[in-house]
């Protein structure tokens, strides 16, 4: 698979689709890339730079599959079913990993080669040099952790194809490998002095690049895995308490909640993964297909009866708080009410969603009328990054730390930004006499709902059924069967049993052509 991954990268050279970036990249076709002569000027840099940019966009289905699918929130009916009733097999096509190795290849080849093209090119600047590597690391690093958080020990390739002499057979590397690596990553991009409060001249070619913000917040995320709680905090606090005229910050208005997605890059955006159909000659995702308004269609992602009940009961708040609401109010604008209409969904009030006998995902149609044709364009973006992610990842830190007034009041920002009162009705000064399994479980509800179809679910509970050496294993477990529709309860509960079945198998292409390489624990006798 890697030889594949990287001649592919050579042989089509980033040479995309009408659906894929091509307004992006002018690079030359079959295997210059990897020869000398490609590398000679800073264009030549920079068209990598953004086939990485451009592999990630195209891997962004597969990871909201990865990130939803098990959680509970959706489900399918598709050959993806396996993935969420815990019964895969390594042949399987969902556990194909080969479109982020090819944005790891992207970002190793930058890392290598860019230093020598600035010997070169007289034009290329060491600022732009540096600006390119920052990036290269953001995009190897965060690829490394998505790898992980799905199959836990993973190959870590740190070199790019340079010859056929290079060798194809790489042995797994350790979880505490990858996470070191990813923070090395980090650390090395920010001391390239490059990253940006924003990035250049907010053009659309420009936007969904790497800025400080991005490397901030990934930097969070591992350490939130990896349990180094403290280091996480002081990074969200990079984000959060910073006085940069450019920093981020969560969008308050809420009558302009669309513009999270569509157009994208507000100023609650942190990192995304951008298109702009009118911009782009036409290129979209059709994120929209993957959720339907048609529970009969097989091929797409569905609410599962849980996460309905759940949006149904936030909603019973939110009316009773305000009972003259009508249209979308809060954080409910990012869900909406099916009413059996072919291709229309219309919002009479908040109170019908405690009616509604199916929901429907919308931030991802591309348009916010209350009453909508389905959008031709289908551009919104997908985002990887945003303040209020930050702001809950810090809550979770809080309270593993023991700091539950502090983990209380971050979760009431985002309660409170929906429309919502503080959690459990408590009232700010009383925060503190919430344990610490009732803070956990109240912040990753607050998460399932801010961050729906955000492929940020099953992730979210795999690491409250891993922390503090398996703590809250059978609240984990109990928590994956509440929200799955599709098999029997004694079965999951029997195959998460054990914890080397909460990752996925490798590839079995990969098993067989690397000699290096052992297949993940569960799944090696299958």
């Amino acid at each position: 698979m890697f030889k594949k991954i990287i001649y592919s990268l050579a042989a089509v050279s980033m040479l995309m689709t009408a659906t894929s970036c091509n307004d992006w990249l002018d690079v030359k076709p079959n295997n210059e890339q990897i020869t000398a002569d490609f590398w000679k000027t800073k264009e030549d840099v920079e068209s990598v730079v953004l086939s990485g940019y451009c592999y990630l966009s195209d891997a962004v289905p597969t990871l909201i599959k990865w990130g939803e699918l098990r959680g509970g929130t959706f489900y399918t009916t598709a050959s993806e079913y396996k993935l969420q009733d815990f019964n895969l097999t390594p042949s399987h096509s969902i556990c194909k990993y080969g479109t982020l190795y090819k944005v790891i290849n992207a970002a190793n080849s930058v890392l290598y080669y860019a230093p020598g093209v600035r010997e070169i090119d007289g034009t290329y600047h060491e600022s732009m040099l540096n600006a390119h590597l920052c990036e290269a690391y953001f995009l190897r690093a965060y690829c490394n952790l998505i790898l992980m958080k799905n199959f836990r020990e993973v190959p870590l390739v740190l070199q790019p194809y340079v010859d056929d002499t290079a060798s194809f057979d790489i042995a797994k590397s350790s979880e505490e490998e990858v996470v070191a690596q990813i923070k090395a990553d980090v650390m090395a991009a920010l001391a390239t002095g490059a990253a940006k409060s924003r990035y250049g001249d907010d053009t659309w070619e420009n936007q969904g690049r790497v800025t400080k913000w991005a490397l901030y917040a990934l930097m969070a995320d591992v350490c939130l895995w990896s349990e180094d709680y403290d280091t996480c905090k002081e990074y969200c606090d990079n984000i959060l308490e910073s006085n940069d005229n450019f920093r981020p910050a969560m969008l308050m208005d809420t009558s302009r909640w669309f513009e999270i997605f569509c157009p994208g890059n507000s100023n609650e955006g942190i990192f995304e993964v951008c298109w702009n159909y009118q911009l782009s000659g036409g290129t979209n995702n059709n994120f929209m297909s993957l959720w339907t308004l048609d529970n009969a269609t097989a091929n797409t992602l569905r609410f599962t009866t849980s996460a309905m009940d759940a949006i149904r009961e936030e909603c019973a708040e939110l009316a009773t708080l305000n009972p003259n609401a009508a249209g979308r109010v809060g954080r409910m604008e990012l869900a909406s009410v099916c009413l059996g209409i072919s291709d229309k969904v219309i919002i009479t009030g908040i109170s019908n969603y405690a009616n509604a006998t199916n929901i429907y995902l919308w931030k991802y149609r591309g348009s916010q009328e209350a009453q909508i044709e389905r959008n031709t364009e289908k551009d919104a973006n997908f985002i990887i990054y945003r303040v209020a992610d930050v702001v809950l990842m810090k809550a979770l830190a809080e309270t593993m730390t023991g700091d539950y007034p502090a983990a209380f009041k971050l979760l009431n920002q985002v309660r409170n930004r929906a429309g919502l009162g503080n959690y459990m009705g408590i009232a700010d000064e009383d925060g503190y006499t919430l344990d610490e399994r009732t803070l956990l479980e109240g912040i990753l509800k607050e998460r399932q709902l801010e961050f729906l179809g955000e492929g940020k679910r099953w992730y979210d509970l795999l690491w409250f059924g891993r922390v503090a050496n398996y703590r809250y294993k059978d609240d984990f477990i109990n928590l994956v069967i509440e929200g799955n529709m599709t098999t029997n309860p004694s079965w999951i509960r029997s195959v998460l049993a054990n914890t080397n079945s909460w990752f996925m198998p490798l590839p079995q292409d990969d098993i067989d052509h690397n000699r290096l390489l052992i297949q993940n624990p569960y799944y090696s006798s299958k």
